[in-house]
């Protein structure tokens, strides 16, 4: 896919395996990308593999998120930094677990959108804002009560993003993914007793590649999605049509 030359995309969570696949893929296809992260020694490999320039910061901090992206030239954004948290029942839940996955996941995709907006505006050229939400957002999935309520709101932080943003020429849309099977996700989605039935109830009846959820984000930033926001569109298989 074409069309990002001089166009400049953030990408949170970069040091990650998703985030890093997207970064690949925009620096494929023409963008200069900012790959922001925590884990300093991936961003290094990953810049040098790529080329793309790196950043850091705290992604749950409002001063942090600000000192890192006011005066960017932004294009684009794509919000997938984010944290699992734990496998909890509501009755088992642990509210400083749960406070952590909210800010995790879901204030940092407002905070980034806060000041990123502000700067897309500002550039006046613009744009497209994704963000990596969840299947989990999507259905219940036993276990994920913080989880899953984080990307739920991640998605609704996207619905009035759009609304908001869409009169500047700045469309935002969700990615919803199944399970990239990594070895982060491993320790429970690798369980037999947990992967045979999800999987049995998934039509393609398999785990998705990081690959796999990077391409369609790469394309809803692009021009050929120039008509599409407000958009949470699951990458999983088939299993939310059920």
């Amino acid at each position: 896919m074409t069309g990002f030359s001089g166009r400049t995309i953030l990408v949170t969570g970069a040091s990650g395996g998703i985030g890093g696949a997207t970064v690949r893929h925009l620096v494929d296809a023409g963008a200069d990308v900012i790959a922001a992260g925590r884990n300093e020694d991936a961003l290094a490999r990953l810049a040098n593999q790529t080329g793309a320039r790196t950043l850091t910061f705290e992604l749950t901090d409002e001063a942090s998120v600000r000192g890192a992206i006011e005066g960017l030239d932004l294009y684009g954004v794509v919000n997938c930094g984010g944290w699992g948290g734990d496998i909890e029942t509501p009755q088992e839940a642990s509210v400083d677990v749960f406070d952590k996955v909210m800010a995790t996941n879901a204030r940092s995709v407002l905070l980034v959108t806060k000041y990123a907006g502000r700067e897309m505006i500002r550039l006046g050229k613009g744009g497209a804002i994704v963000n990596v939400s969840s299947q989990a957002a999507l259905v219940g999935l036993k276990g994920h009560i913080a989880y899953g309520a984080s990307k739920a709101a991640v998605d609704n932080i996207t619905r009035v993003s759009a609304l908001e943003l869409g009169p500047y020429g700045i469309r935002v849309n969700s990615v919803n993914p199944t399970v990239v099977m990594t070895p982060m996700s491993a320790w429970y989605w690798g369980r037999p007793e947990i992967e045979r039935p999800f999987l049995a109830q998934m039509p393609l009846g398999r785990w998705a590649t990081e690959d796999e959820i990077a391409a369609p984000i790469v394309f809803l930033l692009s021009d050929g999605a120039s008509m599409i926001t407000g958009v949470c569109l699951p990458i999983d298989g088939g299993y939310t049509s059920r």
